[in-house]
């Protein structure tokens, strides 16, 4: 005799008391519509972060003329990162390391204090995938209805809902991957030249890659990226401490789990009626009744779905919380619960070295000059003697004005008496020269510097080069480099 199943109660393979499963066999979790803070607070981070993401591109900042209009802009032809006033070059790599470690750090903060909040409701996976997973409650239906519909036979019918899922996350795909291409061109016209295919061959290859991974990974792989291919699960429980605020299932309160009562009598048992509801509404398919476990992204609609359960029960809210276990302890002893405590050992660390790498960071960003000098010397030949006797060496001198104006400087030598400078197809035998940089531009010169040959001490000396910008009381730069000459 064949059993009717009902959809509606279809869920993953739970496990039996005790045991966490670490592969789930059954495919991918098909989550169930919730209302409530939690399911709100998702709508309204998903909203913000993908506003940002697509619309930040396109505010202005005015540079002045001939330079990026863009507020944050990512220029790779140009060799250059602007983020508003700032502009990054690429010998200031050292700032991408401190930006890392200021968003590892903050990570850790926001674990040690929240959870996983970040996965829950931050991450670009859990942002797309939510999406995905709306789109189909959109086109197909509620859960029951897309599992009765996965199962069904193939029809016209069928397949007509799947083209337009299918069709509707390739276009979220292709906004996801323009979205990222927009960050490393002028918005408006990359915009423009995608749409009229005008843009570089290399911009549609990124658009595709980009958009590819968040079909692949938002449409098919889904919890499995955070489950399987995520470090972070691994180590999140590193990071928290009983203070922590995590998804919990109150199992004093909520066992032992039956059927609801017909006549509502919750006197001798749980508070659990064993509906499933937690599970089905999670976007992982975790049972959180069996513990915290790397698959629970803290995301909170397991506490809204559940509850709905205990308000149409008439019993008390919190059977599944976003607490501490410190709370959920006192709690269970009856105790007063101490509250949420942010302020500890964990934290005061995490925000310490938080405050440390962003000071750093400020004071090298405030301090830092726009000038940078690179100073080679000519190896072919080392030195020249000269027909008067002394003795000339070549350098290539380099000049970085990282300002958005033209620059003139002031170069002279120290170390060794008598030195004069030579700069090629300029001023010969001076003293000091006058270099001019454009705005925003390195400049190269050809120094040939002469000095007299009863001056050097032996085959090399110590020569130092000296660079202020002309009518400006700024800190001259000094590049120390060898002057060679004959043996004596």
């Amino acid at each position: 005799m064949n059993a009717t199943i009902d959809p509606d109660q279809i869920t993953e393979r739970q496990p039996t008391k005790g045991e966490v499963p670490f592969y789930r066999e059954n495919g991918q979790a098909v989550p169930r519509g919730v209302k409530g803070l939690f399911r709100n607070l998702k709508w309204w981070a998903s909203g913000i972060l993908l506003a940002w993401w697509h619309l930040g591109p396109f505010l202005r900042w005015d540079r002045g003329p001939d330079a990026p209009g863009q507020a944050i802009l990512l220029d790779m032809a140009g060799r250059r990162a602007y983020f508003f006033d700032i502009e990054i070059w690429p010998q200031e790599i050292y700032y991408v390391t401190g930006l890392l470690l200021i968003a590892a750090i903050s990570l850790f903060l926001m674990s040690a204090l929240a959870g996983r909040v970040w996965c829950g409701f931050l991450c670009w996976q859990t942002v797309y995938t939510d999406l995905f997973q709306n789109i189909e409650r959109w086109v197909i239906g509620e859960r029951t209805a897309r599992i009765t519909f996965e199962r069904a036979p193939t029809s016209v019918g069928k397949l007509a809902k799947k083209s337009v899922v299918v069709g509707a996350w390739a276009l979220v795909s292709a906004a996801c991957g323009i979205g990222v291409t927009l960050w490393f061109g002028d918005a408006f016209q990359m915009l423009k030249d995608i749409f009229t295919l005008e843009a570089p061959t290399a911009a549609y290859v990124f658009i595709s890659i980009i958009g590819g991974f968040c079909f692949l990974l938002g449409g098919f792989a889904r919890e499995r990226v955070c489950v399987y291919m995520c470090p972070y699960s691994r180590f999140q429980a590193a990071m928290f401490d009983e203070h922590s605020l995590i998804v919990s299932y109150e199992a004093w309160r909520g066992e032992p789990r039956a059927p609801a009562p017909k006549d509502r009598n919750f006197a001798d048992r749980g508070h659990c009626v064993d509906c499933k509801m937690c599970v089905q509404s999670c976007p992982t398919g975790v049972d959180i009744r069996f513990g915290n476990q790397l698959a629970c992204i803290g995301c909170g609609v397991c506490i809204d779905a559940c509850d709905q359960i205990m308000d149409k029960f008439g019993l008390p809210r919190g059977l599944i919380s976003y607490d501490s276990q410190v709370n959920l302890e006192a709690r269970e002893a009856g105790r007063k619960a101490p509250g949420i405590k942010p302020i500890r050992a964990r934290t005061v660390l995490y925000a310490g070295l938080l405050a440390i790498v962003a000071g750093i960071m400020l004071v090298s960003l405030l301090t830092r000059s726009t000038t940078e000098v690179n100073v080679l010397h000519e190896r072919a030949p080392l030195y020249v003697q000269l027909s008067d006797g002394s003795v000339r060496n070549g350098y290539a001198y380099k000049i970085l004005n990282m300002v958005r104006e033209d620059r003139t400087y002031v170069l002279k030598t120290e170390g060794l008496a008598g030195a004069t400078l030579e700069v090629v197809g300029g001023k010969a035998d001076a003293a000091e020269l006058e270099l001019k940089v454009e705005k925003d531009q390195v400049a190269t010169y050809r120094i040939f510097v002469n000095v007299p040959e009863n001056v050097l001490p032996g085959r090399s000396a110590d020569l130092t080069f000296v660079l202020t910008e002309q009518g400006k009381s700024g800190k001259p730069i000094r590049s120390k480099t060898l002057f060679a000459g004959p043996d004596k």
